[in-house]
């Protein structure tokens, strides 16, 4: 881990999760709307706010094992 746990941390992580939170709210009422083309956009754009959550945690330190599907 290279970046300490600290209120920076804290905060701008959780900047991201409420991101990556609407996002996924806004996905899921796209997919009961039944409107594709609406719910592709907000797909690419819950996938953009996982990326940056993701990309932080990276960068800060933190390289999260893929599970294996089975």
């Amino acid at each position: 881990m290279s970046q300490p746990i600290d209120d920076h941390f804290f905060l701008k992580y959780r900047e991201l999760l409420d991101a990556e939170d609407a996002a996924f709210d806004e996905l899921e009422h796209a997919c009961e709307e039944g409107d594709r083309s609406h719910f592709e956009l907000e797909m690419a754009a819950w996938q953009s706010a996982l990326a940056k959550k993701l990309s932080f945690l990276h960068h800060a330190g933190y390289d999260l094992p893929v599970p294996v599907a089975s």
